[in-house]
């Protein structure tokens, strides 16, 4: 049994109450601008991944901040641009388009560079959208990017990152 000693009321005085308020809110402002960067997009090392003929610019987000932050704010990607997210393990990856404002397609790849799997994405949407197996490679593109070029599931990207 835990033992609270009462606190006197004159501690609370409607003034008091309103300072405690304001720490609060204050406190809590802080611990949001410590984990809100501000808005900005972030801009990672790239490389170069191949679909066919097609060159791809490729940043790679490999730690879990990076990935977390992935395209988010970025509202100038290039036509030949996009994000590839390399994770530890291979298992199920799901994403969603939070703080997004570039409609996109996402690509879940197999170590082999083997495409699992797309799907549309629509900017700002919280919905998740994920790999239909487990995989450790994921390349976001802008929207149609795939599609244009006659790019489906089963074609077999190249580039370092993926096993021969």
């Amino acid at each position: 049994m835990i033992h609270v000693k009462p606190i006197e009321r004159a501690a609370f005085s409607p003034l008091s109450a309103a300072g405690l308020l304001g720490l609060t809110l204050l406190i809590a402002a802080a611990a949001a601008a410590a984990q809100d960067d501000g808005g900005q997009p972030q801009r990672l090392q790239a490389i170069t991944l191949t679909a066919g003929m097609h060159n791809i610019r490729a940043e790679v987000a490999i730690t879990p901040e990076q990935r977390q932050k992935g395209l988010m704010y970025r509202r100038d990607l290039a036509s030949h641009e996009g994000m590839l997210f390399v994770f530890e393990d291979i298992m199920k990856q799901c994403f969603w388009m939070k703080n997004t404002p570039t409609p996109l397609t996402i690509a879940f790849i197999a170590d082999d560079g083997s495409i699992v799997n797309l799907a549309d994405m629509k900017p700002f949407d919280e919905d998740s959208h994920c790999s239909s197996k487990p995989v450790r490679f994921v390349l976001e593109m802008n929207q149609g990017w795939f599609a244009k070029r006659g790019i489906k599931p089963g074609f077999k990207l190249g580039g370092a990152p993926f096993k021969p």
